[in-house]
């Protein structure tokens, strides 16, 4: 009984030896800084993989933005020129000043029989009716800020500038519908046309703008509302004691030109305009040409 005894402790013991000898192990400082140089190895190569590609895009995403914004101010810029009045676009020598007068509308004047309607070139008139109407205007339309400008052809003493001849002083302007399809009746304040127009072409102008260009501040500014002057404004300063009204076109600019070419007997005038904006490292430049309506 005894030996049988010593002989189950013994067998416990071994038993208690063999699970006391079925250790567990925790990694060494040396395989925890290995692993940790291994993994920062791995995740520096999956970064470049995902920065490159987001680079890129981010990239590629300022170009596209910068040539729509771009476009855009050049696009804006081409349809005040196509719809300014006659010869009244105007560059400064710096070529970052352009300025024009904006139309509202045109007609053809009638000049001839029955006199009660003809515009009269002899005197002051007050009335004349249309043979081909306004096409932009809801009627009746009245006016105390625009303009009846009658063949405007840029010169000294043919030039709406000089706020004499060719366009009407300040004043109401009116226009209500005649008695035919085609003709509307104008009034104005009275005033002496000085020319006849071959064309029989009347404008209603709403005013001058100005798009100035400031590569120091990074900015297209569209400048509107202020008065009429024969010595173009060539500041801000200037256009804002005239009583003009701001309004960003495109920021980020980096440079800017604007040219005029004069119209020929064999070409129309042609406006050209540069513009490059810059954001971020990235650099768009485009050109834009627009063929101001100068036949009066």
């Amino acid at each position: 009984m005894r030996s049988a005894t010593r002989g189950r402790s013994t067998s416990g013991r071994g038993q208690r030896r063999f699970a006391s000898g079925t250790t567990q192990r925790g990694f060494t400082l040396v395989e925890l800084v290995i692993t940790l140089v291994v993994g920062s190895i791995v995740v520096a190569f999956m970064a470049l993989f995902i920065i490159v590609p987001l680079r890129s895009y981010s990239a590629q995403t300022r170009r596209a933005q910068l040539v729509d914004d771009t476009d855009s101010a050049l696009r804006f810029m081409g349809r005040d020129i196509r719809g300014s009045l006659p010869n009244s676009v105007r560059i400064d020598t710096s070529n970052k000043v352009l300025e024009l007068l904006a139309t509202v509308d045109s007609a053809r004047y009638t000049d001839g029989a029955p006199a009660t309607n003809a515009l009269d070139f002899t005197t002051a008139d007050t009335a004349f009716a249309t043979t081909v109407p306004f096409t932009q205007l809801t009627l009746p339309w009245s006016s105390t800020t625009s303009f009846l400008v009658i063949y405007n052809v840029g010169i000294p003493g043919a030039n709406a500038y000089q706020g004499t001849n060719v366009i009407t002083p300040a004043g109401t302007i009116t226009v209500t519908a005649g008695a035919s399809a085609n003709q509307d009746l104008v009034t104005f304040p009275a005033f002496q046309f000085a020319y006849d127009a071959p064309g029989k072409t009347v404008y209603i102008v709403s005013g001058p703008v100005t798009y100035l260009c400031d590569t120091s501040a990074g900015t297209l500014t569209r400048y509107s509302g202020y008065t009429i002057s024969y010595s173009q404004p060539v500041t801000a300063a200037s256009l804002t004691a005239a009583g003009a009204t701001a309004a960003l076109v495109a920021g980020d600019v980096g440079s800017c030109v604007f040219t005029y070419a004069v119209g020929t007997a064999q070409r129309d005038a042609l406006v050209t305009m540069t513009l490059q904006l810059t954001n971020s490292g990235e650099s768009v430049q485009l050109l834009y040409q627009a063929q101001p309506m100068n036949a009066t």
